[in-house]
């Protein structure tokens, strides 16, 4: 079975149990950008605003996203909604094509403004690191993002579940902050 069709499979598991709240790229584009001033003010433990440059216009692009410091990298990784996995497994955001055309980022977290240069992860061990970091720890906000996207009442279990998911399914991606 090649890569796409293990995570369309993946997809196919999952779908049951998310919720039909975010079921588009366009519905995570509409929360990112309702979540924006929040998160620019006064980001929570694990989340901030990831800036981009356009890869085309070159203009600075901001999104929501679930982002763990851990010393002088930070890790996040793209989200893959089942009902894209389904329909299109493997599927990258604009966010990772800019930083793929320019991987200086800058990163609002708690903490502050860090500048960095992100890179997607591909070493066995590095991933490996990255999930225990991405996916282990449950912070506050995590069970607001897991009402918006599993049915049912979120837990720690749940969230856990969902974290793996997503970076099996995802794009994981470490910030080398400087």
């Amino acid at each position: 079975m090649s890569d796409l069709e293990e995570l369309r499979q993946a997809a196919v598991a999952e779908e049951s149990k998310h919720g039909r709240l975010l079921t588009k790229p366009k519905h995570g584009q509409i929360l990112s950008a309702l979540m924006l001033p929040g998160l620019w003010l006064a980001p929570p433990s694990g989340y901030g605003v990831l800036t981009t440059t356009g890869r085309k216009t070159g203009k600075l692009r901001r999104k929501c996203i679930r982002i763990i410091r851990d010393g002088d990298r930070a890790y996040l990784v793209q989200l893959v909604p089942p009902s894209l996995g389904v329909e299109r497994p493997g599927a990258v955001a604009s966010w990772v094509w800019n930083l793929r055309a320019n991987p200086h980022v800058r990163l609002r977290i708690r903490g502050g403004f860090f500048d960095g240069v992100a890179r997607e992860i591909t070493d066995g061990a590095e991933l490996a690191h990255a999930r225990r970091v991405l996916c282990e720890p449950v912070k506050l906000f995590d069970y607001g993002e897991c009402a918006l996207h599993l049915r049912g009442v979120p837990s720690r279990a749940k969230i856990g579940e969902l974290h793996r998911y997503w970076f099996d399914t995802g794009h994981p991606i470490v910030v080398e902050l400087s």
